[in-house]
């Protein structure tokens, strides 16, 4: 077979593939891109080597694209946490959860054609400021990790009878953030130093970690919920004001850059400093913004991977998908074009994936028993976990499901829990990692 048929089957499989898993509630594409390299290395010779990047990489565009289906539609809050509620759920409660997604599917476009537009910055400018920014890296994630928790603000309501109990209303969400990141900030030194899964599964060695601090603690909030989904309505365009998608582009592309670039920043906490930076306002700027850094986060990490300069020659490139492909794929020259290639082909493809299958679930929300959805999520999620880690898995994942849970119901920000490598990368970084294990008796 030709280049072209193999990039192209490829790109179709791992779209779909990407598309199908994406809309299972809590399962990560890097979980099934794991499970996807176990069985690419086992099949061998009989899958042809130049289809390993297309395949993965559009796994990971449908991936950022259909995510945003379960994320709106299968996030319903119950009472307590209508102060901390996301835009695309407050769409989801007014019946406009397909307008959402559209709108974040509108922002994934934005952000691939911002990573086509960036091209020749990522070429000629963007190694020049590696070089520069490299050296710096430690005190730049201890920059952003304190701006992360003084930048939360406090989501009592001011109600009590006393000082004192308006003073803990209003701090306790603070104090449940700032135990949050410490927690995770001690597991990600054990993690890192001593892990106690198995070196024949090192490559989803910190997968279980994730799965505890992000995905049990969100099926556990749906499960407990009572909050019924009203029922959705389905148009066929979406409001937007002047201006907005330009605003909106601009955030989440600052944001997405910062989170495919910063070692342990994901597209939350990118968000969160570039909304900051650029004073960005409005629910549909938030949402369109969202679907580009999401893209840009996800797809632009390992994009990067293929910028090939004298000053970076195994490229920029870090995230999941990097690392567990490292075994088996490396870029070679040209490649760019190629990826580039496939990721607006996969974009384009997702993007008309994304509004059929928002708008069939929208439509069949009010027959579907979302506890029973959550439970099958949970024992499938536990049996990858358990068959991929064993027991040493499951026991990492529990621990870290508890400090998970904290943000879930006292209200903070879960980008908390992103010390888990926040705070070991830094350390190391800074030249401390070893001497901070060693007074903790890890090494």
């Amino acid at each position: 077979m030709s280049l072209f048929t193999i990039t192209l089957g490829a790109t179709l499989v791992g779209t779909l593939t990407g598309g199908i898993c994406s809309l299972m509630p809590s399962l990560h594409i890097y979980n099934v891109a794991g499970i996807a390299l176990l069985l690419w290395t086992f099949l061998g010779d009989k899958m042809p080597f130049a289809a390993i990047g297309p395949f993965f990489i559009s796994m990971i565009v449908a991936f950022s694209f259909l995510n945003a289906i379960p994320m709106t539609y299968f996030g319903a809050p119950d009472e307590s946490a209508t102060v901390t509620i996301l835009p695309g759920t407050k769409y989801l409660m007014n019946g406009k959860g397909h307008e959402a997604v559209m709108l974040s599917g509108i922002g994934g476009l934005c952000g691939v054609a911002l990573l086509a537009a960036l091209t020749p910055f990522f070429f000629y400018i963007f190694p020049y400021m590696h070089s520069i920014m490299s050296v710096h890296m430690h005190w730049i994630l201890g920059l952003v990790m304190v701006y992360m928790l003084m930048s939360e603000w406090p989501k009592g309501c001011g109600l009590g009878h006393s000082v004192w109990e308006r003073l803990t209303t209003a701090w306790a969400n603070l104090f449940a953030g700032i135990i949050t990141f410490g927690l995770s900030a001690i597991l990600g030194l054990i993690i890192t130093s001593k892990s106690i899964i198995t070196h024949e599964m090192g490559f989803q060695n910190i997968m279980p970690v994730f799965v505890g601090l992000f995905a049990i603690p969100s099926i556990i909030q749906s499960l407990l919920s009572e909050q019924k989904v009203p029922k959705q309505h389905v148009g066929t365009t979406v409001e937007l004001a002047r201006g907005e998608l330009g605003k909106s582009t601009f955030a989440g592309g600052l944001g997405g850059m910062l989170a495919a670039y910063l070692p342990a920043v994901t597209a939350g906490i990118g968000g969160i400093l570039a909304g900051h930076a650029t004073a960005s306002r409005g629910d549909r700027i938030f949402i369109i913004g969202g679907g580009v850094a999401k893209v840009i986060y996800y797809v632009g990490a390992f994009l990067f991977l293929f910028v090939l300069t004298p000053l970076s020659p195994f490229g920029l490139g870090k995230g999941g998908l990097n690392i567990i492909l490292k075994p088996v794929f490396s870029p070679e020259v040209g490649d760019y074009a190629l990826m580039l290639s496939v990721i607006i082909v996969s974009g384009c493809l997702s993007f008309l994936v994304l509004l059929k299958a928002s708008g069939w679930v929208a439509r069949i929300m009010p027959k579907v028993d979302l506890h029973r959805l959550y439970w099958g999520a949970l024992v499938m999620i536990l049996a990858i976990v358990g068959g991929l880690t064993g027991g040493a898995g499951l026991f990492v994942l529990a621990v870290a499901s508890c400090i998970g849970t904290i943000p879930v119901f006292y209200h903070c920000r879960r980008s908390n829990c992103m010390a888990v490598l926040l705070v070991p990368i830094c350390l190391n970084m800074a030249g401390y990692g070893d001497t901070i294990t060693q007074l903790l008796g890890l090494i």
